[in-house]
């Protein structure tokens, strides 16, 4: 019987073929070339390559350093598309200007921009305080100023009251801030926080109905996003990375420790094969330079490293990275 041609997929979209293929190259550490045949997505988005010595076997990326990619795919196909809607509207504006008067009134844009952060604050806290069912957030970094905390307090507050829910993604430096757990002791109702490694840049989702995302690197500009398909886009991404999260309230998750390499320093060492500097992993992470720096000279200890570079020769010979540390049908 002739099995079924592969279909064509996006990066962050893992097939039932590719999922089952990936799987089984981490478990075994490598698969025969022939293999990739019934899911060649795999060798397209660079999950599977081949051994330099041996190329008729596929050796597997790890799953630390495959994931920030498809989070990058992520994030670059929002930005395309906004840009895209950008442009259309921009062009049907001029043409309705050649008849104004046999067309009726536009509608409302669906993507607005947002200048400055006084700006940016209200339509948030416009937005949270029209929400009567779900609030989503992702705040990247570390510690929360306690004023910017405290200011947020009423209006999630009066979400939960009326019957709403609360779900937090933060990262995982942000476990230790103690104004941020005295913040959600503080709230009552529905109210749940997890946190990972490496996050998305900040988000809002309220009610489903409407998103924000920042427009600029400082955060001194914003998109509010009332497009139904972005918004359902940003919704999935916010549940797809929840799913992976390690609690952290009401209940606390350990974060285990293998073989005297904890999680935090399982992502620093995908971050170091990357070949990223101390500060770009730092700012990965939500953690400032010296804490990664501690990190990385007890990851350096725990593998009996003396420099850099053979630091990362013996996280490759470790074989760390190719431990998943997450169920892979995540990813699918």
């Amino acid at each position: 019987m002739t099995a079924e041609p592969h279909a064509s997929h996006g990066l962050d979209e893992l097939c039932e073929a590719g999922s089952a293929l990936y799987a089984r190259a981490l478990r075994e550490g490598r698969v025969p070339r022939e293999d990739a045949g019934q899911a060649p997505c795999l060798l397209d988005s660079e999950l599977l390559y081949p051994e330099v010595e041996a190329p008729h076997w596929l050796r597997p990326t790890s799953p630390a350093v495959a994931l920030p990619r498809i989070r990058e795919t992520i994030h670059g196909r929002i930005a395309a598309e906004l840009r895209r809607e950008g442009r259309l509207a921009a062009r049907f504006q001029l043409l309705a200007e050649i008849t104004p008067g046999r067309l009726p009134a536009p509608a409302p844009s669906s993507v607005t921009t947002l200048n400055g952060l006084p700006e940016i604050n209200e339509a948030i806290t416009k937005a949270l305080a029209a929400s009567s069912r779900e609030a989503l957030a992702v705040q990247p970094g570390g510690a929360r100023l306690p004023e910017a905390l405290a200011q947020s307090l009423a209006n999630a507050q009066g979400l939960l009251s009326r019957g709403g829910r609360m779900r937090t993604l933060y990262q995982h430096t942000t476990r230790h801030s103690l104004p941020v757990l005295a913040y959600y002791e503080q709230l009552k109702g529905d109210t749940e926080v997890r946190t990972l490694d490496e996050v998305t840049e900040r988000l809002f989702v309220f009610d489903r109905t409407v998103a924000f995302i920042p427009a600029s690197k400082d955060r001194t500009q914003a998109l509010e996003v009332r497009h139904p398909a972005l918004v359902d886009y940003f919704t999935a991404t916010f549940w797809r990375l929840w799913r992976m999260a390690t609690p952290m309230y009401p209940q606390t998750a350990p974060q285990p420790a293998e073989n005297g390499i904890t999680t935090r320093q399982h992502a620093i060492a995908g971050l170091l094969v990357e070949g990223l500097t101390d500060a770009e992993i730092a700012t990965r992470l939500g953690m400032n330079i010296r804490t990664a720096r501690v990190h990385i000279a007890k990851l350096a200890a725990t593998l009996g490293s003396n420099s850099r570079a053979q630091l990362g020769y013996l996280i490759g010979q470790s074989g760390i990275l190719d431990r998943p540390q997450q169920d892979l049908r995540s990813l699918a």
